[in-house]
Parts: C-alpha cells; sequence; structure tokens
C-alpha cells in the first residue's frame, strides 16, 4: 500500500524512509484560525510524521524542522520535538532545520520531516492472513478539539503496537477520516466497514490509527488500548 512517505534505496540491507506533515494558521499569530503555542503546533507536526516513518516499518533518526513563523517561535518548535522525544524515551534524534527570516508571513506556517532506516523485509499484510481483527486506536479530532480530548492516542501507544509482532498493518489516519484510510489499507477488497466512530470526519495530526492485528491477539490490544479500542467490522460486500 502506498503511504505518505518516500522510500528511498540505501544499501543491499536498508531503505531511507522521508515522511513529512506541516500546519498553517495554527499557532500564536493574530490571524491564525487555531490559537495555541507553537511548541504544541510542533508536537502534532512530529507526531504525524513520526507515526508515517514508523508505519512504514522504519527506525527514524532524524528530524528536520521547517519554521515560516519567526525567529521567536524557534526554540518553542525544538521543545514539541522534544516532547514527543520524551514520550518515546529517545534522546539520540537528531534535529535540524531552518527558519525563514528575510520575508515575514500574516499566518503561522511549520513543516517537520522525519528520516528513518527500514530493513527490506515487509510486515506480513493483513490482507494475506487467514484470521486478523481491525481496530481503530483512538478518536477523530481537529483544530481546538485536538487539545483538550483525552481521547487522541498517545504517540507511546503507537509505538507499542508497532513494536508486536502480532500487528499486521498499521496505519495513522489523516485529514481524510478513517474509512478513505480502511479503503486505502484494504485496497482491492469487497468489503463494507462500520465502526462507532464518524469514520467521513477528518483525524487532524493523526489524532487516532488503524490496526489490523491476529485474531489470537485480540484480548491483549483491548486491555492494552483500553477505552480508546473501538472495533472495526468488516463485511463481504455483494458483487
Amino acid at each position: 500500500m502506498k503511504r505518505d512517505v518516500a522510500v528511498i534505496p540505501w544499501n543491499d540491507e536498508e531503505d531511507l524512509v522521508i515522511a513529512t506533515d506541516n500546519s498553517g494558521s495554527v499557532g500564536m499569530r493574530n490571524q491564525d484560525m487555531v490559537q495555541v503555542s507553537y511548541d504544541i503546533v510542533s508536537y502534532f507536526n512530529f507526531r504525524v510524521a513520526w507515526m508515517e516513518c514508523v508505519a512504514a516499518g522504519a527506525s527514524p533518526f532524524a528530524a528536520v524542522l521547517q519554521n515560516f513563523s519567526g525567529d521567536g517561535a524557534w526554540e518553542q518548535l525544538i521543545k514539541g520535538i522534544e516532547r514527543g522525544m520524551k514520550e518515546l524515551e529517545i534522546k539520540d534524534l537528531q534535529i535540524t532545520g531552518s527558519t525563514e527570516t528575510n520575508f515575514s508571513f500574516e499566518l503561522s506556517a511549520v513543516g517537520m520531516s522525519i528520516i528513518g532506516r527500514k530493513k527490506k523485509e515487509k510486515r506480513e499484510g493483513a490482507s494475506g492472513h487467514e484470521k486478523f481483527k481491525t481496530a481503530v486506536i483512538g478518536e477523530p479530532v481537529v483544530g481546538t478539539e485536538v487539545v483538550a480530548n483525552k481521547h487522541v492516542a498517545p504517540l507511546e501507544l503507537f509505538q507499542w503496537f508497532a513494536g508486536q509482532h502480532d500487528v499486521l498493518s498499521l496505519l495513522p489516519v489523516g485529514s481524510k477520516g478513517v474509512l478513505y484510510e480502511l479503503k486505502q489499507l484494504f485496497a482491492g477488497q469487497p468489503w463494507k466497514f462500520t465502526t462507532d466512530l464518524d469514520m467521513q470526519k477528518t483525524s487532524g495530526p493523526a489524532t487516532c490509527f488503524i490496526v489490523a492485528y491476529k485474531e489470537e491477539a485480540s484480548e491483549k490490544v483491548k486491555e492494552k488500548a483500553g477505552e480508546l479500542f473501538h472495533e472495526v467490522f468488516i463485511e463481504q460486500m455483494d458483487d
């Protein structure tokens, strides 16, 4: 399945994976549509790009920050990255980036890229596995809902799922919503999906993610996700 990443052959054993996220009109400028501090902006940029990189099977080693919100925002933007690193309990991520200082903008804008390495071997994949289940972890929220909502899936929970051998597919949900991502994950399958969530709503900065896992891992998955667990029911559609 095609993801929002670039996969670049690196050597005989590994590929480079580059994932990117950006935000606009979110920050502390007067005309920004969502007013939040820049550490929150960069944390969620970091979160999305990190999740995309890891979902593609990579181990991230560098973050690249693009700042169009002025010199004064830089330190706060770095703090947002450091918040993500603390959640993930990592200390060796390389951080670099640049600030646009020649020209100013009326709205805040930030971009983030995460670079990782992955072995050329791939996950088994859910579509080729006989008995599997699917769930959404977290809920789709966007804008001001994100900061206040307790149902945003924690970054460390996503990382836990990424490390489980029982997980067949892992997919952060983006702005096109749960249903779009399910159709991407199971492309070509004549299946109908139902769940208790609004499957059309944007998930903003990947506030939820989809996991397909071996059936025998059901109890472990439910216990780990707790109230963030939302099962996806799959039906075969008639031809």
